[in-house]
């Protein structure tokens, strides 16, 4: 079930969403569910790394090279 909820913004924000809205012919409403879905998974990751970053130090892995290898 969706829920609703209100937030206020800048205006030179919600013009500079609904000229992208109106140029894309997406709804706002979607524009802003697809940023927040962004939002919240960029979040995960950076929780789920800060978590896991003493275990992976503690294994000797530094940097994502360490996990990735030289890929190129």
């Amino acid at each position: 079930m969706n829920e609703m909820i209100t937030i206020r913004i800048p205006k030179e924000l919600k013009d500079d969403l609904e000229k992208i809205s109106i140029s894309i012919h997406r709804p706002l409403s979607d524009l802003v569910r697809e940023s927040l879905r962004k939002f919240v998974a960029v979040e995960r990751f950076r929780q789920l790394r800060e978590m896991t970053t003493p275990y992976a130090k503690s294994k000797g892995i530094l940097t994502d090279e360490d996990i990735l290898g030289n890929e190129k």
